[in-house]
């Protein structure tokens, strides 16, 4: 043990010149690995944002959507659209910055700071995707209950019969188990991707660590 402790020291003493090229090709690599997991987070998330774009286009002109599009949608939508633009530019500009970070950080300490950055900016990107997909839903399912004619007219007979409460009851239930469809879809797509670049960049964060015992 005791030697084992002095070749630890000796590793990072100028003077020992094989042992610190090893410490630095090291270093290096985790380095040169490290920015492009980063580099494929950023690309990835860009892509899905291309990904998700291309599919409101497509369906835009869908019955449903249309039909949708007709109601007084703009005070809740038109807000959420803003906002969910706005937070995503913020996660883009994020990975970006973590990227090239990461890519010019020449000190082992200062890489795992970076590397658990990008971990914590990752899975509150993912958080965010989930609540937002929540929220839009819910918002979608109120204003459908508010404006949608046939709803409404569907709720004031299933009221007039005393069953207003099933059928409310009925159509969330309807709307939840679909929702949680899409939610363990999303999550097995982010775990898919983003949890196996996520793995690699913490299996660089531990080297980093051997090299700084």
């Amino acid at each position: 043990m005791d030697e084992l402790e002095l070749l630890k020291k000796d590793w990072k003493k100028e003077d020992a010149n094989f042992p610190k090229v090893s410490y630095n090709e090291i270093y290096k690599m985790i380095l040169k690995k490290s920015s492009s997991i980063v580099k494929w987070i950023f690309v990835i998330s860009l892509l899905e944002f291309v990904f998700w774009t291309l599919i409101a286009f497509t369906f835009k002109d869908s019955k449903g959507m249309k039909d949708f599009n007709e109601l007084d949608t703009n005070y809740i939508m038109i807000p959420l659209t803003i906002i969910g633009y706005a937070v995503l530019a913020y996660f883009f500009y994020l990975f970006f910055k973590n990227y090239r970070t990461i890519s010019a950080t020449d000190n082992a300490k200062v890489l795992m700071e970076n590397i658990l950055k990008t971990r914590r900016t990752v899975k509150n990107y993912v958080a965010f995707n989930l609540i937002f997909l929540v929220i839009g839903s819910v918002a979608g399912l109120y204003i459908q209950f508010d404006q949608n004619p046939q709803i409404v007219s569907m709720a004031h007979k299933a009221a007039a019969d005393g069953n207003l409460f099933v059928f409310y009851a009925r159509i969330i239930l309807i709307t939840s188990v679909f929702l949680v469809g899409a939610i363990a879809i999303l999550l097995f797509f982010y775990w898919l991707i983003y949890g196996i670049l996520l793995k690699r960049l913490n299996r660089n964060y531990k080297e980093l660590k051997k090299l700084e015992v």
